[in-house]
Parts: structure tokens; C-alpha cells; sequence
């Protein structure tokens, strides 16, 4: 037997047919060892082909224009520019994981923005965690009404949180009006978290990606994130097997709703100015991110790390595209052929998949 082919145990004196190295990890993961599965995984993930298509959009970019990267603010803008729209993709990625989806959290991430500045400006002395606190929590009360409506009404997420959508930017332009919140409305300390870097790196970065660590983490190893992805694979399945369903699906609606106020606390340190207009169209930008990192629109597979990727390759390519002259109405249809593509892909694999297992399965 070849290095890569995996053998199967057979009954009797014949053996069963050897099996791909392919077909075995997707069939009897437990045949090849640890180092070589975790490598096998890696280079067969979608979120590595997403990572290349990063690098060799960066890597044209600085290539056309060299201070894309390498001016006094090209890394640094690399780095902070997607960090807002990472932490939307990563609650994004876990509603989509279980089969549904969350079109609030533009809505949701403008009114903990303005939530933010009204905050400073009535309570002076109020601490910085505390607003963001406050911003987390309305963000997480949001999202507990769509989980609420979705997983208790029975209503498709995608016509309960578009309805939200308009509900959420209802209030806040009510709330708002005309208003205008400036960056001198607000303490220095906090506006500072914005622009403020460690070794390098700017701190909102630094925030966004040890959320994504701890939402990955949690995705990977604990039961309740398992249970996510079997929501997403079946819903009716997991009712059947005992799935804490509804639970789940609040937890996720909550978890993207708390993590859209975050998002809309670090947009006000970011930019210092809030106005009623914010947050608009940002819902969709964080679908896409999801569903280019590999995530299936159907749920049941695909990982926050790659929605996270997805998201800096949004805001990647929204940056270089310009520098290489290109217009914005192709900028534009660049992003639509990748979210096509993402999808066609997903499809293709999912169905060459279920092909290889059924072909397994009669071979056993």
C-alpha cells in the first residue's frame, strides 16, 4: 500500500478496499494520525484558498503602488481598517452557521454608536467600561429579541431581522434626528483607543481578533458550539436527537446583536463622529465576509477564522482597487463574482462530498 492510501479493516480473508487519504479523513478520521489530519485539514480548507487570494491581492497592490503597504500608515490601516467589520462577520458567521440570518446588525451597531456619544455627553465622569458595557448590553437585548422571534415564532430570520432592520434604524433616527455627535463630545482617553497601537499593532485589531480567538475556540471544542453546527447541518435532525434548539439559536442571535455593540462602541473610538447614517449597508458587507471565508449560506460547516479572513479581503480589495484605477462599478462587480463564486464552490463541494461518503459507505 502506497504513502497515501489508508488502510480498513475487513472481516474474513478478504479485506476491505483501500480508501484515499481524502475519503479517509471524511469517512474514518481516526485512521491517520493527529499531525497528519490536522495537516490534511489545512490544506484542503477553504479558509487557506481565502487567505492566498488575501496575499495575492495585497502583494498586486503594493506591487502597482508600494506605499500601500509600506507608507507610514499603510500597515497600520491594513490591520485596523477591517477590525469593525470582522467582529459583525464573526456573530454573522455563527447565525449563519445554524441555518439562519442577521440583517440588524447595521442597524444595531449605528445605535450603541450613538448610544456611545449620548453617554459621554450627558455623563462626563462615566468610565469607559461602563459605556462599553452599556453598548454591549443593548447590542445583546437586540439580539435577543430577533433569537426570540426566530427560534419561539417560527418565522424565517431572514424576514424577522429585516424587519428588525427597519425597526432598529426606525429608532434611531428618531432618536437621533439631525444630530450630530463630534469627536469633541467625547473624552480623549477614549478616542484614543482608535488610534492607539501596541507593538505595532492598533488595539481595536488586537480586540476584534481575541474575540474571534475566543468565539473559534468556543466553536471548536465545546458542545454547545458543536450543537451549532448540527442545528445548521439538520434543524428538524437535531429537534429529533434532543438539541437544546431554541437555546442555541437565542444564544447565536445574542451573541451577534452583544458583539454589533461592541462593534458600534469601537466605530465611535475609531472615526469620533456618529451620525444617523451610520452603519448603513454594513449587514450586507458582513453576509458577504461570512459566505466568501467559506461559510455555507445552508449552514452546517465553515469557521469564524474564515469569515474573518473574508472580511479583510473585502476591506482589502474596497482599498486596492482604487490604487490599481480601477472604477468603482467593477469594484463593485469584483465583490459580487467573489460571493457568487463562494457559493457556486460551496455547492460543488458540499455535493462531491456527500458523492464520496455515499461511495464509501457501499465500499464498507
Amino acid at each position: 500500500m502506497s504513502h497515501t492510501d489508508v488502510e480498513r479493516p475487513g472481516s474474513g480473508p478478504q479485506a476491505a478496499p483501500d480508501v484515499s487519504t481524502g475519503e479517509a479523513l471524511l469517512v474514518e478520521p481516526s485512521r491517520l494520525s493527529p499531525t497528519r489530519r490536522a495537516l490534511t485539514s489545512v490544506l484542503r480548507s477553504r479558509e487557506l484558498s481565502i487567505f492566498l487570494v488575501l496575499v495575492a491581492v495585497v502583494v498586486l497592490a503594493t506591487t502597482k503602488n508600494s506605499s500601500f503597504l509600506f507608507s507610514a500608515d499603510g500597515w497600520r490601516n491594513f490591520l485596523l481598517n477591517p477590525s469593525i467589520l470582522l467582529l459583525l462577520a464573526v456573530g454573522q458567521g455563527v447565525v449563519i452557521i445554524t441555518r439562519n440570518v442577521d440583517l440588524s446588525v447595521g442597524s444595531v451597531m449605528a445605535l450603541t454608536a450613538y448610544l456611545t456619544g449620548r453617554l459621554f455627553i450627558e455623563q462626563p465622569n462615566l468610565p469607559i467600561v461602563a459605556v462599553v458595557a452599556a453598548c454591549l448590553l443593548l447590542g445583546a437585548v437586540l439580539g435577543l429579541v430577533n433569537g426570540v422571534l426566530v427560534a419561539y415564532g417560527k418565522v424565517p430570520a431572514l424576514v424577522i431581522t429585516l424587519g428588525t432592520m427597519y425597526i432598529f434604524r426606525g429608532i434611531m433616527l428618531t432618536w437621533a434626528g439631525s444630530d450630530r455627535i463630534n469627536a469633541g463630545d467625547m473624552p480623549r482617553e477614549f478616542l484614543s483607543l482608535g488610534t492607539q497601537t501596541v507593538l505595532g499593532i492598533p488595539l481595536l485589531t488586537i480586540v476584534a481578533v481575541l474575540v474571534l480567538a475566543a468565539v473559534g475556540y468556543y466553536l471548536h471544542t465545546a458542545r454547545g458550539g458543536r450543537e451549532l453546527y448540527a442545528i445548521g447541518s439538520d434543524p428538524d435532525a437535531a429537534v429529533l436527537y434532543g438539541l437544546p434548539v431554541r437555546r442555541r439559536l437565542l444564544a447565536a442571535f445574542v451573541l451577534s446583536g452583544a458583539l454589533a455593540g461592541l462593534a458600534g462602541a469601537l466605530y465611535t473610538a475609531r472615526y469620533g463622529t456618529v451620525s444617523s447614517s451610520v452603519g448603513n449597508g454594513i449587514e450586507l458587507q458582513a453576509v458577504a465576509a461570512a459566505v466568501i471565508g467559506g461559510i455555507a449560506i445552508f449552514g452546517g460547516s465553515g469557521t469564524v477564522w474564515g469569515a474573518a479572513i473574508g472580511a479583510f479581503l473585502l476591506i482589502t480589495i474596497n482599498r486596492a482597487l482604487p490604487s490599481l484605477g480601477i472604477e468603482d462599478f467593477w469594484q463593485r462587480a469584483v465583490v459580487g463574482v467573489l460571493i457568487l463564486g463562494a457559493i457556486v464552490l460551496d455547492r460543488v463541494l458540499a455535493r462531491r462530498q456527500a458523492r464520496k461518503l455515499a461511495e464509501s459507505r457501499d465500499h464498507a
